[in-house]
C-alpha cells in the first residue's frame, strides 16, 4: 500500500470539538446560552455525524435537547456560506432522525420534528459585532418578500472581551477562548510553531485556564492546534492572494520544510499515546518532508487507539532496513 493514506485533508477535529465530546460541558455552553437550568446530561443526545463531510469540513457537535436539535460549529476564519452547509448538514440529520423512528413521508400523520437551531463560535480576527444573525437568503441572487426557504445562524463573537455575559456564564468557553489566544500570541514570539503551541499549552496549564482538560489531553491538544493553525494560515493566504508565483517559491518551500517538521513531530507525541513507537518508525516519520501526507497519518493516529491500529489504517509496514533498527526478523 501506498504511503498516502486515502483522507480528506479538511476532516481533522479541533480543540473546541475534544472539549465539547464532554457532555457536561455542552449542557453548561446550553444553559449559558438559553437561560435554562438542565443539570443531567442524559438528557441531552448528541447526534452528530460522525462520517458527515460539507466542504471539507466536520460539523463540530449537534444534539437533542429540550425538543430543540442544535448544531453548535466554531470557526476562527470567516465563512459567510455557513448557512447553506448548516441547510446540507441539517437535511441529513432529520433525514436520521425521521429514519431511526420509523416514520413514513407518506404517511397521513404530521411527523412531529425537533426545533433546528443553529449557533457559531467565532474566534476569527475579522471585527464582527458580539451577537448577529447570518441568513441563506443573504446569498439568494433573487429575493421577493419573504423568502420561501430561510435559515438562520446565530454568530457569537467569543474573542477575549466579547459577550462578558456569556463567557461569565460559561466558564469552559471563556478559557478557550483565552487558550486560542495565548497560542496566537506564543505564535508571534516562536520560531517553530510547535514551539508555540507548546509553550501556550505550558502557560495555560500554570494559569489555570483549561487545566485539566490540557493536562488529559496535552498531546491531543497540541497536534490539534498545530493542524488548526496551519489551516488557518493557509485560508488567509487563499484569501489575500499572498503568494506570488516564482518570486515567493524559495520562501514557500522553506516554509513547509518547517511544517512538515512540526507535524512530524506532533505525530511522534500523539503516537507515544498509543504504546511504544518502534525505531523504525521514527525514522520513517521524521524523514517525511510532505506535509500533506504526516497530516493524513495524524488523523490516522487520533483516530486509534493502539501503535498496530495506526500501522493497519496506514498500511506502513518496515522494510527489510528499517526492521534491523528493533532487531525485527525480516520476513
Amino acid at each position: 500500500m501506498s504511503d498516502v493514506l486515502s483522507v480528506n485533508r479538511e476532516h481533522k477535529d479541533t480543540v473546541f470539538r475534544m472539549i465539547y465530546r464532554d457532555r457536561e460541558e455542552l449542557l453548561i455552553l446550553y444553559n449559558a446560552l438559553n437561560g435554562t437550568d438542565y443539570e443531567d446530561p442524559e438528557q441531552l443526545t448528541v447526534t452528530t455525524l460522525e462520517n458527515a463531510i460539507y466542504f471539507g469540513m466536520k460539523n463540530d457537535v449537534s444534539f437533542l435537547l429540550d425538543s430543540r436539535m442544535m448544531l453548535y460549529e466554531h470557526q476562527s476564519t470567516w465563512n459567510p456560506n455557513i448557512p447553506l452547509r448548516d441547510l446540507f448538514y441539517i437535511a441529513r440529520l432529520l433525514e436520521k432522525y425521521v429514519n431511526e423512528r420509523g416514520s413514513s413521508l407518506y404517511s397521513s400523520a404530521l411527523i412531529r420534528l425537533p426545533e433546528p437551531r443553529f449557533v457559531v463560535f467565532y474566534n476569527g480576527l475579522r471585527n464582527v459585532e458580539d451577537d448577529f444573525i447570518l441568513k441563506l437568503s443573504d446569498s439568494y441572487k433573487r429575493t421577493e418578500g419573504d423568502p420561501a426557504l430561510e435559515l438562520k445562524v446565530r454568530v457569537l463573537n467569543i474573542n477575549p472581551g466579547s459577550n462578558p455575559e456569556l463567557m461569565k456564564k460559561c466558564r469552559t468557553l471563556r478559557e478557550y477562548s483565552e487558550f486560542v489566544a495565548r497560542v496566537r500570541k506564543c505564535v508571534k514570539e516562536e520560531a517553530s510553531l510547535a514551539d508555540a503551541v507548546e509553550r501556550a499549552v505550558t502557560e495555560c496549564i500554570r494559569e489555570g485556564i483549561l487545566e485539566g482538560f490540557l493536562r488529559s489531553q496535552r498531546s491531543e491538544v497540541v497536534a490539534m492546534s498545530i493542524l488548526e493553525y496551519d489551516r488557518e494560515e493557509e485560508l488567509k493566504k487563499l484569501r489575500n492572494a499572498e503568494y506570488e508565483n516564482g518570486r515567493m517559491e524559495g520562501k514557500a518551500e522553506g516554509k513547509a520544510e518547517g511544517k512538515a517538521e512540526g507535524k512530524a513531530e506532533a505525530l511522534l507525541l500523539i503516537l507515544g499515546l498509543r504504546g511504544d513507537v518502534p525505531a523504525w518508525l521514527k525514522a520513517r516519520i521524521r524523514g517525511k518532508t510532505d506535509s500533506a501526507l504526516l497530516e493524513s497519518w495524524l488523523m490516522a493516529a487520533a483516530d486509534t487507539k493502539t501503535i498496530s491500529g495506526f500501522l493497519d489504517k496506514t498500511g506502513l509496514k518496515p522494510n527489510e532496513k528499517e526492521s534491523r533498527m528493533d532487531g525485527m526478523p525480516v520476513l
